[in-house]
């Protein structure tokens, strides 16, 4: 018997029992649905993981209070970095284009009769540079306003629009913690860069969110959440990160451990990358586990196929069927069900990955190369799985076959 002779009986046999078939399919499509969903979807983590550090601004370094293992063994932050360590990274490091402090606090903000909490950012005009602001009307801080403590703000368009409606905002004065504030300017929508919604935030001088709504809680100056600062250029980030690093141990009179982090973009995207790609393979392996239950089903609806089709085997053999034929129809048998089940289950993976595209902000990608993974290894597994049912049928003796039916 020919290759295509084999082929088409193995069909015929299958599609006579099209629940049992579907049924022993079914392990097969749900793993290479889940594996080549799971990678879709991690890559297009990591995508928009890049993108958002892509929105931060060029060439940004974070320098952060706290060293790495204090920051991750306490819940309070340090206080150790002050508005004078922004301006002297500012003055004395060569390889630094703009430097933005930030001073973050929580107040409720209040125009006429609508009251909101809202995230209150204390920073200087380079903020827009370093991290790729903008401005959609009136204007931003200017030096001016953090040197006279000026009670200005410019709003995010998501407060000024909860404030506001849709009356223009500026020139109208707002409450901060029961201090008068004049709207200067609206940002533009930016919209959330790693979880935190900038356009829900309100921008003001740092010294007067300091020195008005804070107060000095630090003896060596104004303190500041973190300082963003902007390298000259690509090819400067490791000689101002080590620069800045130097620069602030010997403001800090440090001799053992560094009471501050200064992080590169790219030193977060590698860490966020190694995450995201080890959560990927972590999923897919548990994914790929569907893989080996469809294989192990496939065995078991074989082997019982086996002792179904005891007569038909003992009589093809009888007239002349050789081991290696009978062998060749169940292996046939087998990895079409496999073979099947990773089509139908890659068509609805790549399904899950375009709709999760649609519905999240993930830029989900289908991988060929995923593709081509999870459908021969399905194949792989059936044919895997194939190999006992089939020895099993290929010896039984005909003589035996015929006589147990």
């Amino acid at each position: 018997m020919n290759l295509a002779e084999s082929v088409k009986m193995a069909v015929a046999t299958l599609a006579a029992n099209r629940l049992r078939s579907s049924l022993t399919m079914l392990g097969m499509i749900i793993g290479n649905a889940s594996v080549i969903a799971m990678i879709g979807i991690g890559e297009g983590a990591q995508k928009l993981a890049a993108e958002q550090f892509e929105s931060l601004g060029p060439n940004v370094l974070f320098v952060a209070p706290g060293n790495s293992e204090a920051r991750g063994t306490t819940t309070d932050v340090p206080k150790t970095l002050v508005l004078a360590d922004a301006e002297a990274i500012a003055a004395q490091v060569p390889s630094v284009k703009d430097v933005t402090p930030q001073v973050v606090s929580r107040q409720l903000v209040t125009y006429r009769n609508r009251s909101t909490n809202a995230s209150i950012l204390g920073t200087n005009p380079e903020f827009l540079i370093v991290r790729s602001f903008d401005v959609a009307q009136g204007r931003f801080l200017s030096d001016l306003d953090l040197k006279r403590n000026d009670r200005v703000v410019t709003l995010g368009a998501e407060l000024a629009t909860r404030l506001f409606g849709n009356k223009n905002p500026v020139g109208q004065p707002v409450r901060i913690k029961d201090v008068s504030f004049q709207v200067i300017g609206v940002m533009a929508a930016k919209g959330s860069v790693l979880g935190t919604n900038y356009d829900d935030y309100a921008f003001a001088p740092a010294t007067t969110v300091a020195n008005r709504l804070i107060g000095q809680t630090s003896p060596y100056g104004i303190e500041v959440a973190f300082i963003s600062v902007s390298a000259k250029d690509a090819a400067s980030v490791d000689a101002a990160q080590f620069q800045i690093t130097n620069l602030l141990r010997l403001r800090h009179r440090i001799t053992g451990e560094d009471d501050f982090t200064v992080r590169s973009q790219q030193d977060i995207l590698t860490l966020v990358n190694t995450v995201t790609s080890a959560l990927t393979i972590m999923l897919a392996a548990i994914a790929g586990i569907s893989l080996l239950v469809g294989g192990i089903g496939i065995m078991n609806i074989m082997l019982v196929s086996v002792t179904e089709r005891t007569q038909e085997i003992g009589l093809r053999k009888a007239i002349g069927a050789s081991q290696s034929d009978i062998l060749i129809q169940f292996m046939i048998e087998a990895v079409i069900l496999s073979a099947a089940g990773g089509a139908i289950g890659t068509v609805i993976g790549i399904g899950g990955v375009l709709l999760a595209g649609a519905a999240t902000p993930l830029q989900t990608t289908i991988s060929p190369v995923a593709i081509a993974l999870a459908v021969s290894v399905s194949g792989g597994i059936g044919l895997f799985f194939g190999v006992v049912p089939a020895r099993q049928a290929a010896k039984l003796d005909p003589i035996v076959a015929l006589r147990s039916t």
